[in-house]
């Protein structure tokens, strides 16, 4: 597999893709200006073949969200010039990511060609120019992603806008295009701008601004270290149960990995497990402590998933937030090899036989989608060796809008009530869709939304979309019901794994929809936009899947999450925990973010159930251990020659996890041990809110009263004079025997007098004291 981006690399590639989007932008907005598409009618004289691209543009526009002014005529066009921008560029991105990799193929021959082919192409007269040649050559390749039909890529831009977005993408290194983690990053560094625009602006995050927001690139070592001790432990539990020899019998986690891993076949490297951690059973010998140091059998870290489908052949992945792709590709890379074994299929037909069954994705950004399917093809055409025909990737946006009323959608049904029943539960479904994305369970509806209907549906979508007679808004309202049914079949899907990276955005921050949405279905994970998607996934697993999710760590240990961490932690195995800290990602957009990887499955946990936990951040106080470094300690293998560096395994009972204080997920265990709640207390004196009703002036006619005694305040300063807060009296329990405490100030802890022990005070500005006595 090709190395990672260099920093500079990447800094070349931020500029480039930052420029593409404000050059391409500028030249969509006015190419569709052009077009008179924002005005209420065509310019005069314009041809009939331009007036109708314009109508479909307005149509494609609407659909997109850009509203029409019903009084004037005129049309909003923000979303299209984006979606116009980002189209031009991303088919001539990956016009050269294909070309670079020699899989850019003429279709006549089905030869493959490189960029200087494509320009002596384009003076045979195939083209205006190469780029051009080499455009129409991948869109032809990639159907799925760039639609013959797209409106948006039928505008012309103006020549000086294509040379350039062509000199941008042109004096990329090659090397940026053969790295493993381009795709990527190319997305993250297209919203850039518009991330730091949303973030200045303070405003609640709503459907335009969370694809902005929430986008981070993860980085590989957390794709392989979850899948690792996820798909890898299943793996190893066979490996262990074939040969149980080796659980007794060899001296280090090092071993094991070797051993689960897969030899190199049909032309394909092997594949090292290098993050797959083991540990000792606890009690291994007789009278052994469960909680000492156990010298029992090795078991991956997480646990066998014994539960799991007996094949790779059977197992049903999914990420939910794939933004680029990254653990579809990964998934790809380890379960071609694992069918590959198993079934003894070759390289192609087990590419096709993994991406027909294993690899299932949603994302809540289009666009972003669009760059997940193409990271999918072209890694799958890599792997081959050249590109070969690939079954429909199941891949799809959970987050595409609904501009029709209900009646002009279920106007696509043309009177079949069964397709119409259809089409009227997923217009409900999918109203707040580009809010809520892959948050929305379809179950909810009250029945199976897609096992009768789903192929009616599909058919009749299909024909509404390639209908000669439909009209331009028709057929956009069915290209989306395509779109949405894709996605809604696959939100109501079931799987062992459900493996993502999840958007991170606190509740404060989120728009009123969000807020309405957690507090109605998923209320003790509504802090936080992760921990809605941590509870969102466990009705996708059935009753042996599992979920493995990079998150804030916070939800481990913070008391706004402590009835979700209770009822996990009844409900549900927690099979491995790994604490990131600070600095886990490289990007400086992550700056002051700490993450913690998480693996849960949706058995209850059995008594005597251990979690497995790893720690690789830095102690308190301590310089952050970057993300290079973590990736070295969380490995078993030696294979990059780092392995004294390698953090230790603990594992802790679950059972003991619920004893601890708000159910923090600890990675070690609090035993009986004093704490400090036994010894001190906290007391608050007389408060603000108090102050009016217990604190008068002296001079107040009140002050007459016996039940109100002279009150000495925090005096302004240290150096003030001696009558400094001397101004005030106070309604005082002492000072009469009629009142109660809840009609007077009181003192708090006096349970403490005559007590040894140490005070710590603060009073107003004078500094901490602490005070000693009995």
């Amino acid at each position: 597999m090709a190395g990672a981006l260099t920093p500079e690399l990447r800094k070349q590639l931020e500029k480039a893709v930052r420029a593409a989007r404000a050059e391409g932008e500028s030249g969509a907005h006015a190419a569709l200006r052009a077009l008179a598409v924002d005005e209420s009618r065509p310019y005069e004289g314009v041809a009939e073949d331009e007036r109708a691209l314009r109508r479909r543009l307005r149509a494609h526009g609407r659909q997109l969200g850009d509203e029409p002014n019903r009084q004037n005529g005129t049309q909003a066009i923000r979303r299209l010039v984006h979606e116009v921008a980002y189209e031009h560029w991303h088919r001539m991105l990956f016009a050269r990511f294909l070309a670079e990799n020699g899989l850019l193929v003429e279709p006549e021959s089905a030869v493959p060609v490189s960029l200087e082919e494509c320009a002596e192409l384009a003076r045979e007269g195939r083209g205006t120019d190469g780029w051009q040649v080499a455009e129409s050559f991948a869109a032809r390749m990639l159907p799925q992603i760039f639609r013959p039909e797209d409106s948006a890529l039928a505008v012309t831009l103006a020549p000086e806008t294509r040379q350039a977005l062509e000199k941008l993408v042109g004096e990329l290194p090659a090397a940026v295009f053969t790295a493993s983690d381009s795709l990527g990053w190319t997305y993250q560094f297209w919203q850039a701008d518009r991330k730091d625009e949303v973030n200045r602006s303070g405003a609640k995050i709503g459907a335009d601004e969370l694809p902005a927001v929430t986008q981070l690139f993860t980085e590989n070592y957390m794709v392989r270290f979850l899948f690792h001790n996820t798909v890898g432990a299943w793996r190893a539990g066979k490996v262990l149960a074939e040969q149980p020899q080796l659980a007794r019998g060899v001296a280090s986690e090092e071993e094991l990995a070797v051993a689960a891993r897969i030899e190199p076949q049909g032309g394909l490297d092997g594949y090292d497990f290098e993050y797959l951690r083991f540990v000792r059973e606890p009690g291994g010998n007789e009278g052994e402590d469960s909680d000492s140091e156990s010298t029992g059998p090795w078991r991956p870290s997480a646990g066998a998933f014994r539960r799991w489908p007996a094949k790779a052949a059977g197992l049903r992945v999914l990420d939910p937030c794939c933004g680029s792709g990254h653990f579809l590709v990964e998934g790809l890379e380890l379960l071609v090899r694992m069918r590959m074994e198993e079934e003894g299929l070759g390289v192609e037909a087990a590419v096709r036989a993994v991406l027909e069954d294993n690899l299932h994705g949603l994302e809540i950004d289009s666009r972003c989608t669009q760059i997940a399917a193409f990271n999918l093809a072209f890694s799958a055409w890599k792997m081959v060796g050249r590109p070969i025909e690939l079954p429909p990737l199941q891949i799809a946006c959970s987050g595409l809008a609904l501009s029709a009323t209900k009646a002009e959608w279920l106007q696509l049904a043309d009177g079949d009530q069964r397709l119409e029943g259809a089409l009227d539960r997923l217009h409900g479904l999918f109203e707040q869709a580009p809010v809520l994305g892959s948050l929305i369970d379809p179950r909810g509806v009250g029945e199976d939304l897609f096992q009768a209907d789903y192929e009616t549906a599909e058919r009749a979508l299909e024909r509404a979309v390639a209908h000669e007679d439909a009209g331009d808004e028709e057929r956009e309202r069915a290209v989306a019901a395509q779109g949405i049914s894709r996605a809604a079949k696959l939100l109501a899907g079931e799987y062992d794994l459900v493996i993502t990276n999840v958007p991170y955005l606190a509740r404060g921050k989120q728009g009123a929809t969000l807020h309405a949405f957690a507090d109605r279905n998923h209320p003790d994970a509504k802090a936080d936009l992760a921990t809605l998607f941590v509870s969102r996934i466990l009705p996708w697993l059935g009753n042996s899947g599992a979920q493995a999710v990079v998150a804030p760590q916070n939800w481990l240990f913070l008391t706004s999450y402590r009835k979700l961490r209770d009822r996990l932690l009844r409900e549900r195995t927690w099979r491995f925990v790994a604490r990131l800290g600070e600095h886990a990602f490289e990007s400086t957009t992550a700056a002051g973010a700490f993450a913690a990887m998480a693996v849960l499955s949706a058995e209850r946990p059995d008594e005597d159930w251990c979690m497995a936990g790893i720690d690789v951040s830095a102690p308190r106080g301590e310089k952050p251990i970057p993300a290079r470094e973590k990736a070295k300690l969380l490995r078993s293998t030696d294979t990059q020659k780092v392995l004294p560096l390698v953090r230790e395994v603990a594992i802790v009972p679950q059972t003991k996890l619920r004893l601890n204080p708000d159910s923090e997920v600890l990675l070690e265990p609090l035993e009986s041990a004093a704490r400090l709640r036994d010894y001190a207390h906290t007391y608050q004196g007389v408060s603000t809110a108090d102050a009016k009703r217990f604190i008068l002036c002296c001079w107040e006619p009140l002050y007459a009263r016996p039940e109100w005694l002279p009150y000495q305040m925090a005096p302004e300063t240290i150096v003030a004079p001696a009558v400094s807060g001397c101004h005030s009296v106070l309604r005082w329990e002492a000072g009469t025997g009629s009142l109660v405490a809840s009609e007077s100030a009181y003192v708090r802890g006096t349970r403490a007098w005559e007590s040894d022990g140490v005070g710590v005070g603060v009073t107003g500005s004078v500094p901490r004291s602490l005070y000693y006595g009995t």
